[in-house]
């Protein structure tokens, strides 16, 4: 299997036990959150080696999320940890459908300081794969130029890069400037995976086949725009085609899903599947997310997500 590395900001998330408005909720359940953790424990859990670069608070909570990261077998080798800011942390409301209330500290955080000298010391050797988000480049001046330098030495050494916009606009002063700093980084990757709302927002377009013109234009050679329920736009090297979402009877939350369509996708690609298979098997693993409380508890193995997928296939 391949050896992937990703880099982002992991927190403390706290999702509430009952119904109802956050200022309501007494009791929490704990997890852990962030995009790029999703997707490593994603990866990890198809047989994928990976590798998570973070800076923690030295706190409780963040000793708890290296620990977590360890449990998933995840290499925390550059994992580090600041004595003076604090871990990130979420809270989550519990709904019985559509998108939960969610809010964040984070503003400072110990992630947020990253910058050149995290990486300072990364060693390259053995890595196939890097996939970035456009969360990191949005905590902090030295967190950009940290995912630049990243895209960089990516580039130079024929390591394949994946983007995901999963834009974050209050961490952004403005949209415009949101939109400039996520369009130029993707135009460094070989893979793009916005989400179809994310795609009109930053490009201007309206139809997938001009949002994936745009990145095309701009260097990049696979497009995979999420269509939620619907599934998938794909564009890559002249072939274009729809792939159908999975049916879901009960979605209990869409947090993370973005996410299991990028562990799909970049997996299959990886492994030698097919595009067209890649992509399905993202839509596969995107509807799994959604059908689990946690940011990433949905996340299948390899065994159950042959299950699902063939399950649903003899069930069509």
């Amino acid at each position: 299997m391949s050896r992937v590395i990703t880099i982002g900001e992991p927190m403390a998330l706290f999702v509430a036990e009952q119904e109802g408005p956050l200022e309501n909720v007494e009791r929490f359940d704990r997890f852990v959150a962030g995009a790029e953790v999703n997707f490593s424990i994603g990866m990890s859990r198809l047989g994928h080696s990976v590798t998570y670069i973070t800076q923690l608070g030295l706190d409780p909570f963040g000793k708890n999320i290296e620990k977590f990261l360890q449990q998933n077998d995840i290499d925390t080798t550059y994992v580090k940890y600041d004595a003076t800011f604090l871990t990130g942390m979420q809270w989550k409301q519990k709904v019985v459908s559509g998108d939960p209330e969610v809010f964040s500290a984070r503003k400072n955080s110990a992630a947020s300081h990253m910058d050149l000298e995290t990486i300072a010391n990364l060693n390259w050797d053995g890595f196939d794969h890097i996939h970035l988000t456009g969360i990191p480049p949005a905590l902090s001046g030295g967190c950009r130029e940290m995912v630049y330098e990243l895209m960089k030495e990516a580039r130079a050494r024929g390591v394949q890069i994946s983007f995901d916009p999963n834009l974050r606009p209050g961490l952004w002063p403005d949209r415009e400037e949101m939109a400039q700093v996520i369009n130029d980084l993707a135009c460094h990757a070989d893979i793009v995976l916005p989400g179809i709302e994310e795609g009109k927002l930053l490009t201007g377009k309206q139809d997938v086949y001009e949002i994936a013109a745009y990145y095309h234009a701009a260097g990049v050679k696979t497009v995979v725009i999420k269509l939620g329920a619907e599934g998938a736009f794909t564009s890559s090297e002249g072939e274009q085609f729809y792939t159908e979402g999975f049916t879901v009877k009960k979605v209990i939350d869409t947090v993370g899903a973005g996410d299991g369509f990028a562990v799909g996708v970049v997996s299959g690609i990886l492994e030698g599947l097919p595009l067209q298979e890649a992509v399905k098997r993202g839509t596969a693993i995107g509807a799994l997310a959604v059908m689990s409380p946690g940011d990433n508890d949905g996340l299948p193995n390899r065994e159950s997500l042959e299950a699902y997928m063939e399950n649903v296939m003899v069930n069509l």
